[in-house]
C-alpha cells in the first residue's frame, strides 16, 4: 500500500516540496548560483544602482544580516555596500536568494 511507503521526498532537493524546493526543478540554492554565475558573466556589468541591490541580496542570502560597523562618510563605496546589505536585515536567506533570482533574471 502506497501510506507505508517512506516519503522520498528531501527538503531543498527539488523533488517536489520541503523548504527550498523549487517549481522548475532546481533547489532554490541551485538557481541562486546559476543567477549569481549569469551576473558574473555578463558581457556589460548593469548600473550601479542595480549592482548595490544585487551586492546587498547576495549578501543577506551568503551572510545573513549585516554586522560590523558601517563605514564612515568618506568610505562612500563602503558605506553604500554596508547600505544595500543592511537593508535587508531580518529577511531569509532563502527570500533573499529568491529575490536575487528574480532580480538577475530582469537583466
Amino acid at each position: 500500500m502506497a501510506a507505508n511507503l517512506p516519503d522520498r521526498r528531501r527538503p531543498g532537493d527539488g523533488s517536489g516540496g520541503g523548504v527550498g524546493s523549487s517549481i522548475r526543478g532546481m533547489s532554490v540554492q541551485a538557481e541562486f548560483e546559476a543567477a549569481v554565475a549569469r551576473v558574473n558573466g555578463l558581457a556589460r556589468a548593469p548600473g550601479n544602482d542595480v549592482l548595490l541591490a544585487l551586492y546587498g541580496l547576495y549578501k543577506q542570502a551568503t551572510a545573513g544580516d549585516a554586522t560590523g560597523k558601517r563605514p564612515g562618510m568618506m568610505d562612500l563605496r563602503g558605506r553604500a555596500k554596508y547600505d544595500a546589505w543592511a537593508g535587508h536585515k531580518g529577511m531569509s536567506r532563502e527570500d533573499a536568494m529568491r529575490a536575487y533570482i528574480e532580480a538577475a533574471g530582469k537583466l
